[in-house]
């Protein structure tokens, strides 16, 4: 699944698409509901400048006897910087959702709440995608990142800086290794 894609741009609803019925669900264990819309990430109140476009939601809602089972994928586009060498990241953040839903959760419990009969999918939401942002984000897991002399680029390949800078406080061990 990638973003939201031209074709499916029509389906853009807003955060309501994301409240179910759970008193249907419940009536029935194994019941099921998919989910598979796309919301604008204002009605999400998420407000980081690096998503860009609509998330696109695809959830399976699934009661059980005790709870409602909500699992599926997220994705949204986003616009970043690696924190290595500084290059433009486009490319999108793809979420798996598995969450469980309680009427009366107990404070120790990680289930989200139901309140008066509804799941409200869009804090789960909200959270998941926020959640799944890196704080430190990379271009690629081995960017080698930028020279701290001269700034170069290393990924384009090395600069003409020395890279052996030596530190006198181990000369000593420096002269063990060359004998």
């Amino acid at each position: 699944m990638s973003g939201v894609s031209a074709a499916s741009a029509h389906r853009v609803k807003s955060a309501r698409t994301l409240l179910v019925n759970a008193v249907e669900l419940l009536r029935q264990p194994g019941s099921r509901r998919r989910i598979d819309t796309a919301v604008a990430v204002g009605a999400l109140d998420l407000t980081d400048d690096r998503l860009i476009g609509d998330v696109a939601v695809r959830l399976d809602v699934t009661s059980t006897l005790d709870d409602v089972i909500v699992t599926g994928h997220l994705a949204v586009a986003r616009h970043d910087t690696c924190r290595r060498c500084l290059a433009a990241i486009d490319d999108t953040l793809r979420v798996d959702v598995d969450e469980r839903y309680r009427e009366q959760p107990s404070p120790d419990d990680d289930a989200f709440p139901i309140v008066n009969g509804q799941i409200d999918l869009t804090p789960m939401v909200r959270e998941e995608v926020l959640l799944a942002l890196p704080a430190a984000p990379l271009c690629r897991d081995d960017c080698p990142g930028l020279c701290a002399t001269c700034g170069a680029d290393l990924a384009a390949g090395p600069c003409a800086c020395a890279t052996a800078e030596r530190d006198e406080r181990w000369a000593v061990l420096d002269q063990l290794r060359l004998d």
